[in-house]
Order: C-alpha cells, then sequence, then structure tokens
C-alpha cells in the first residue's frame, strides 16, 4: 500500500465516480448528488487528473466508461461497502459471531465459576471460540499488552495488601464477583477432630498444626500469611504444591490442615473424604474479580462477555 499515493486522493471523489457509472449522466448524477453539474463537472477533472484517464467519453447516448473506468466498476462497489464500514459504531451479535476471547484465571475458578458462565456464553453464542489459561504472575501484563481479553482472579481485600483492588496497574478495570471467606480441610479421622468435639479449636491450635499450601501467583505466602506475621505469628507451612486438587489430595492422606476459599472447598469434598472446620479466628474477605483492560470498555463483544459473566455468577451465588 503506497499511503503518500493513497493521502493524495479526495475520498468523496471515488463516491461520485460510483455514481456516473450507475448513472452515465452527468444531469442525473449531479441531481442524485445533490450538486450542480458545474460542481460535478469540476470534480469529474480532478479524477481525471488524480487517475490519468479520461474515464468517460460522451456519446448521443450519454457517458461511456473507458476501459479504465470499466475495470474500476468492478471494484469500487466492494471498497466503497468497506469505507461504509469505517463509519458503522462498532456491533456485536453474539449468535452469528465467530470471535476468539481468551481469559487469564486462577485454578479454583474453573471450579468454581466457569460451569456457571461458559453455558449462557455459548449458548447464546455457539461460534464463539473461548480460550483459557492458567493466572500467573505476568498475567496482568498481558492483560495490558492485550495478550489475553479478561482475567479472573482473587483480590485480597485487606486495605494495606499490594493486591487490593485499589492497587490494580493503570489501565486495568474490575469487577467483583462475589466475595468468599477462608474455611479449614482435614481428613476424616485427623486427630485433631476429637479435640475440636471438646472445644478445643483456636489460633493456638491452629498454628500448632503443618499444613498444606497451594502457591498462587508464584508467592509461597497468601495474605494470610501476612496477616498472621503482622502479629509475630506464622503457620508451619509443611508442603507446598502447585494447585488446590493436590493440595486437597495432601491433605486427604495426611494429617496437613488445608487453609482454603469455601467455594472450592464443597467441590473438593466431593472428590476426598474431608471434613471442613471454620478458620478459628477472624480474618479479611476474598475477592475473586473479573479483570479487563479499560481499552475495551465500551467494544461491544467484550461488553456482551462481561455482563454475561457477571450475570451468570450472580444468579449461580444468590443461592448459596
Amino acid at each position: 500500500m503506497h499511503l503518500n499515493d493513497l493521502a493524495r486522493i479526495d475520498l468523496n471523489l471515488l463516491v461520485i465516480l460510483q455514481v456516473l457509472l450507475e448513472e452515465q449522466s452527468v444531469t442525473r448524477a449531479a441531481n442524485r448528488l445533490h450538486l450542480s453539474q458545474s460542481a460535478l463537472s469540476k470534480s469529474l477533472s480532478r479524477m481525471r487528473e488524480t487517475l490519468g484517464d479520461p474515464l468517460f467519453v460522451r456519446t448521443a447516448h450519454g457517458l461511456k466508461p473507458t476501459a479504465h473506468a470499466v475495470q474500476l466498476s468492478d471494484k469500487l462497489p466492494s471498497l466503497l461497502e468497506n469505507l461504509s464500514q469505517l463509519t458503522q459504531p462498532p456491533s456485536f451479535t453474539p449468535a452469528s459471531s465467530d470471535r476468539q476471547f481468551s481469559f487469564a484465571m486462577v485454578e479454583s475458578a474453573y471450579e468454581t465459576l466457569l460451569p456457571n458462565f461458559i453455558g449462557p456464553l455459548l449458548s447464546n453464542a455457539p461460534n464463539l471460540r473461548l480460550d483459557s489459561y492458567d493466572w500467573m504472575g505476568r498475567s496482568i501484563q498481558d492483560l495490558q499488552k492485550g495478550q489475553v481479553d479478561f482475567g479472573i482472579a482473587g483480590r485480597d481485600l485487606h486495605p494495606q495488601s499490594n493486591v487490593h483492588l485499589d492497587h490494580l496497574p493503570d489501565g486495568i478495570a474490575h469487577q467483583l464477583l462475589f466475595t468468599d471467606h477462608q474455611i479449614c480441610l482435614v481428613r476424616e479421622e485427623h486427630p485433631i477432630l476429637s479435640a475440636i468435639s471438646t472445644g478445643n479449636w483456636n489460633l493456638e491450635v491452629y498454628l500448632e498444626m503443618s499444613h498444606v499450601q497451594v502457591r498462587c501467583e508464584g508467592n509461597d505466602w497468601w495474605a494470610l500469611d501476612y496477616h498472621l506475621a503482622e502479629q509475630g505469628q506464622h503457620r508451619r507451612i509443611s508442603t507446598t504444591v502447585p494447585d488446590f486438587y493436590g493440595a486437597a489430595s495432601v491433605c486427604a492422606h495426611s494429617d496437613l490442615i488445608f487453609t482454603v476459599p469455601s467455594s472450592f472447598a464443597r467441590h473438593a469434598k466431593k472428590l476426598y473424604p474431608l471434613v471442613e472446620l471454620p478458620l478459628p479466628f477472624e480474618f479479611i474477605p476474598l475477592a475473586y474479580v473479573l479483570l479487563w483492560h479499560e481499552r475495551n470498555n465500551d467494544e461491544p463483544g467484550h461488553r456482551w462477555i462481561r455482563e454475561t459473566i457477571c450475570r451468570s455468577v450472580a444468579d449461580a451465588f444468590s443461592s448459596i
């Protein structure tokens, strides 16, 4: 494409040329375009000069296109249609769209959130392609660069946390999906259960136990650990694993305790013989948030995806 050459062309002349090709009459073309015949003739002269061709010759039966104009007549309609599309506001029709959207999600979201919105998305937009990836430490940067469209992550609601919603990087927008709280899981017949049955369940007992921890975004510590550290307390983390189901399995086959969001615990207990215990001290809630870049705030497809996810998750968790 030679942009310098294209810059010399008045695109309005292409519209005039198309009408002249259709009408083959200066009078009829001028009336249709609401121009004077003199103005149209001047435009035709400019087109001839720009394109280096007479374009039309006068005959007893009106204007007849030259060979070059005939060639242009084959290309102009589709060209003008494409130019017209540029002037239209963006649109998105779910039923016919075949667009591709990508997600980066924390592992727990695959079990607790994805099943709630994947159905509504694909039932209304069956030709979409939805690709998902694990949420990593670089996922925020991927959102900023446009390498992924959406993120679903857990965010600490502690006001001083560096992953608090008020501390998101520039350009990253968010919508709260739901809030959750931490609970504890232990295996059935764990020795601690007999002590708990007598009311002996508190922070001191919790800290005496050995813990299994999920490494999130490359970090061995969660917000809970920083909260305890502020009080001079530390959990004894015996095992660190990369995923939630791995931690649930370790918990079910050992005496380690697993502290986990309650929404995931419901699914883990369906797979493993685990018992749920309350966290024996007050701790801030956890927010699951939908993240995207603000450049897509008003893009119709992105907006439809966001609205469908938020509505589906709200419906699913309203009954819990």
